[in-house]
């Protein structure tokens, strides 16, 4: 019976009253509830039911694979139009000199002069001086290049199909924060050499940055005063402009289009005055233009490339799930992996049989796109129709841009990125074990470069869960006095114990991999070891034994003496009693001659064994924080109940889920001794079920 009382007064607190017979599982089970019947559906229906067709499932399947389609007829024209242009622009513009992102680049790179080395076009030459045929050479490579971009797409779209989109789930915060803060480490470190104007070699793989960074050093005597300057000038207008824009944002109708207005200014100043020629400053120079029929890819070479497309299209989708991750939390939406692979999927293999490269997603694009007012897909459309015009017809316009403003644009728009080492000490104060995997991820992907560093990341993140499984915090649970909530006796005043019952919690599933470790923390939580008790009380029915022997030795001697001053007493006529000393409990009764024995010695085993061993006569487990147990923690947990019967402590469970019972009856943990019987629905229904019970197991005899 249940009732709730509301006081009349407004701050008085909420009062509800249960009155209810304690529960245990196999009541509840049997009289309390009833499963609902479910008709189990067969295979074939079950297939029908999946590929049956509606206009409402048609329109979720379509909206799934277009989700443009959901937000493009309420686009709000006054209130994105012009950010969307301005971003469009600014990304397009950067996205002609360089490759989308660096790591990919160098992946395909490598694949590429290994199937076609230069050794496989060498014309008319000796083995000193070898000629080789350039041209024929990159048209290989681009076949090459053109089959990976191919494998790589049907990898992704396979994936997205066969919803692999989860593996998204291991990318945590800590973890893409982490490796985003790297991967602007990674950019950060090859825009150096544009800013100042030097010329070094390019390096990939491990301690890459290390060796970028020594080889801009090692070279920056022959910096260019000119492009460093450009370089300067153009960083502080945009860091100037940033601040402006971020300052007055609710003031102002647009954002002011720094990157725009700069990249104009500077292609004009570089175009009047020759900057090139005249002072030496690298511009972006000579555009291809034109675009090349569509060609079938070389199925040939699929096999060569199956293993290097599979880990491109990982690294493609991890870069770019991270990228979307990031800022899905700043601005408050949700990212579908699955869906993410099937648009890199679909983009990939479509793409591939026009010439085109892997594609995925970058870092300093993408900050460009979103810290100039891009909000949707849109400024990614402007910025691809950029990118074609310029391909096309007007690859010329831009020929006089200096790389080193687009490498202040870049590094100005990373500084964002820069700002998530705020969260090293933020993470510091509250889990330490999310720092660990921030530092890990940021450390590995700047040292070991962004494609080994994110396995690292990843798998160290998956060791953190099982670290967290084999580490948790164990807890002696009391009762807040009159209520029925229970809490850390060394944590809360107000816990008490109850007397004689033990409630032990442990944060943690258990499975084969800590069952043992939770045995452990049980036995010394509870400071109740069977075996060791087992073993002091065999070591004291052995000594006790040992000491009435020797008894029984000396009390045989001092009866025959007793016996004979008896025997000379009756022939005397004599009648008496001898009794004997305290420590003695025999008496010898003679009455007119005739001698009664009257044996009340206790012996000393029964005294031992009927003895508690311990205080304790009941150990309760909170399974409220168990969300799975496996074969071997159930056998784990039996033998538990088992081995401390032996000491007549019993053991019960308490605050199971429907889900975990379930599991525990098809792992047949239910057998005798342990029945349902044994299982409380509350930590309050058990403790009270101890305290009134009778019912506490007997020792066995210990041999």
């Amino acid at each position: 019976m249940e009732h709730v009382t509301v006081s009349e007064e407004p701050s008085a607190a909420l009062m509800y009253h249960v009155e209810r017979p304690v529960f245990n599982e196999g009541y509840i089970d049997s009289e309390l509830l009833h499963r609902k019947k479910r008709t189990s559906k067969s295979l074939q229906r079950r297939i029908a039911e999946h590929l049956r067709c509606s206009s409402e499932k048609a329109k979720s399947v379509v909206f799934g694979f277009l989700p443009i389609l959901t937000w493009l007829p309420s686009y709000p024209l006054k209130q994105y139009l012009f950010g969307d242009i301005v971003s469009g622009i600014s990304t397009g513009v950067m996205q002609l000199p360089q490759g989308t992102f660096a790591v990919i680049s160098l992946m395909i790179g490598g694949v590429a002069v290994r199937e076609a080395p230069d050794s496989m076009f060498a014309v008319n030459g000796t083995n000193a001086s070898q000629v080789v045929d350039f041209e024929a050479r990159d048209a290989r490579r681009v076949e090459v290049v053109v089959a990976l971009t191919t494998l790589v797409g049907i990898i992704q779209l396979v994936l997205g199909l066969l919803r692999f989109g989860f593996l998204a789930i291991y990318l945590t915060e800590p973890l893409v924060r982490g490796f985003t803060t790297a991967a602007a480490v990674h950019v950060s470190v090859s825009q150096i050499k544009y800013l100042l104007g030097v010329h070094t070699a390019r390096f990939n793989g491990p301690l890459s940055v290390v060796y970028s960074l020594d080889a801009v050093f090692r070279n920056i005597a022959s910096t260019n005063v000119v492009t460093l300057i450009i370089g300067l000038v153009c960083t502080v207008f945009l860091y100037i402009i940033k601040d402006l824009n971020e300052r007055f944002k609710k003031k102002l109708p647009i954002p002011i289009p720094g990157e725009i207005i700069v990249v104009i200014v500077s292609t004009g100043i570089s175009y009047g005055m020759v900057m090139s020629e005249n002072y030496g400053v690298e511009v972006v120079g000579k555009i291809p233009t034109g675009l090349l029929p569509p060609k079938i890819p070389d199925f040939s070479v699929f096999p060569n490339l199956f293993p290097d497309a599979f880990a491109i299209s990982v690294v493609g989708f991890s870069i770019a799930i991270s990228l979307a991750k990031t800022f899905a939390l700043k601005h408050g939406y949700s990212v579908d992996g699955n869906q993410e692979l099937i648009a890199l999927g679909l983009c990939n293999f479509m793409s591939s049989f026009f010439h085109t490269f892997v594609v995925t997603a970058s870092m300093s694009r993408s900050l460009v796109q979103e810290s100039t007012g891009g909000h949707t897909e849109i400024a990614g459309l402007l910025a691809s129709i950029l990118v074609l015009l310029v391909v096309v017809a007007i690859g010329f316009v831009f020929q006089p841009l200096p790389t080193t403003v687009l490498a202040a644009i870049i590094m100005v728009n990373l500084l964002g990125m820069f700002k998530q080492l705020k969260d090293i000490p933020a993470l510091w104060r509250t889990s330490k074990i999310e720092l660990a995997i921030w530092l890990v991820s940021f450390f590995a992907s700047v040292l070991l470069g962004l494609d080994y560093g994110l396995v690292v990341a990843m798998g160290f993140a998956i060791l953190t869960v099982i670290y967290r499984t084999q580490c948790p915090k164990n807890a002696l649970l009391g009762q807040i006095p009159d209520t029925g909530l229970y809490f850390d006796v060394d944590e809360y005043e107000e816990a008490e114990e109850c007397s004689g019952i033990k409630i032990f919690q442990s944060n943690t599933s258990i499975y084969f991999a800590n069952s043992d470790l939770y045995v452990s923390a049980l036995k010394a939580k509870t400071g109740i070891d069977p075996a060791k008790l087992l073993a002091g009380r065999k070591s004291q029915i052995k000594y006790a034994k040992r000491d009435n022997g020797e008894r029984k030795a000396v009390n045989h001697c001092s009866s025959v003496k007793k016996n004979a001053v008896v025997l000379l007493d009756v022939e005397l006529g004599v009648t008496h009693e001898v009794v004997a000393g305290p420590k003695k409990q025999m008496d010898h009764v003679y009455t007119n001659g005739q001698m009664n024995e009257n044996h009340t010695e206790s012996d000393s085993e029964d005294d031992f064994f009927l003895q508690r061993l311990t205080p304790i006569h009941t150990i309760i487990l909170d399974f409220t924080p168990v969300n799975f147990i496996d074969s071997v923690g159930a056998k784990c947990i039996k033998s538990v109940i088992k081995e401390f019967a032996t000491v007549d402590v019993k053991v019960v469970l308490a605050g199971c889920s429907r889900t975990l019972l379930s599991d525990l009856r098809t792992l047949k943990f239910f057998c005798e001794p342990v029945t349902p019987d044994l299982i409380f629905p509350t930590i309050h229904d058990a403790v009270l079920h101890c305290k009134h019970s009778r019912d506490v197991p007997v020792c066995p005899d210990v041999q």
